[in-house]
């Protein structure tokens, strides 16, 4: 019998754009983690009559470890979900290079125990602008949940101030496909405001080990706080960031 090649070729066709859509990956999985480093870390409560005094001159610039976990859902072709959860604290001995007057009570210049903790919970929709073949390039809002603390111990005197607020940001992420299996990584949530501002910026290299699997490494900076009589705060973080990110 002859054989209708341009049906066979139709058929194969069909069949292939089948398996390929059913690989489409919904799911991402994402970690990061590395040692961060403290560059800013300015601290005054009340921040009209309070004392301000640099935490980082308190216990030390660190480093100390940090841990996020990622997760997306692509919920068509241009959109996608994203949770983050990115806890980060430091608890460490120092020492007060001044009297210091902090939430009503008042510490002398000398040895004390400081807990600064900033963890952060994000929950970001974004739009997919741009996928070509080498750039990728996508737009969004982030909404956080802040759970902040900073406190103060000296003997039996304690002082602590803790936080939960809400921060809407806008959100973009970019890629560049600039050879085979590697790709530059830009990552961003960030928002300027009246009397406050908050900044989360990565730069990444990422490496495919599999069509699944990228491996990635670079920089994130971290910079914010806020300046009202209550409080003022304002805080610089580096980071050197190792992680993976897996997609099914």
């Amino acid at each position: 019998m002859p054989c209708n090649c341009k049906i066979l070729a139709i058929g194969y066709l069909t069949l292939a754009a089948g398996a390929a859509a059913a690989d489409d990956s919904r799911w991402s999985i994402g970690i990061e983690t590395g040692p961060v480093r403290q560059a800013r870390n300015d601290i005054q409560r009340p921040g009209d009559t309070g004392t301000r005094f640099g935490l980082d001159d308190t216990v030390g610039n660190g480093p100390y470890p940090f841990f996020r976990f990622e997760a997306t859902y692509k919920l068509s072709d241009k959109h996608e979900l994203r949770g983050l959860i990115a806890p980060f604290q430091i608890e460490d001995d120092g020492a007060l290079r001044q009297d210091t007057s902090y939430d009503g009570q008042n510490f002398p210049a000398g040895p004390v125990n400081a807990k600064y903790k900033f963890n952060s919970y994000r929950f970001t929709w974004r739009y997919t602008l741009v996928d070509a073949d080498r750039w990728l390039f996508k737009l969004g809002a982030t909404g956080k949940i802040r759970d902040a603390e900073v406190s103060l111990r000296q003997g039996n005197t304690q002082a602590r101030d803790s936080n939960i607020g809400f921060v809407p940001l806008l959100h973009a992420y970019g890629e560049y496909r600039f050879a085979e299996r590697w790709r530059g990584i830009l990552d961003f949530d960030g928002l300027i405001g009246p009397g406050g501002r908050a900044v989360d910026m990565a730069l990444k290299l990422g490496y495919d080990v599999t069509k699944n699997l990228t491996l990635e490494g670079g920089y994130r900076m971290l910079e914010g706080g806020v300046d009202r009589d209550e409080v003022y705060s304002f805080a610089l973080f580096h980071y050197a960031v190792i992680g993976a990110r897996y997609r099914f």
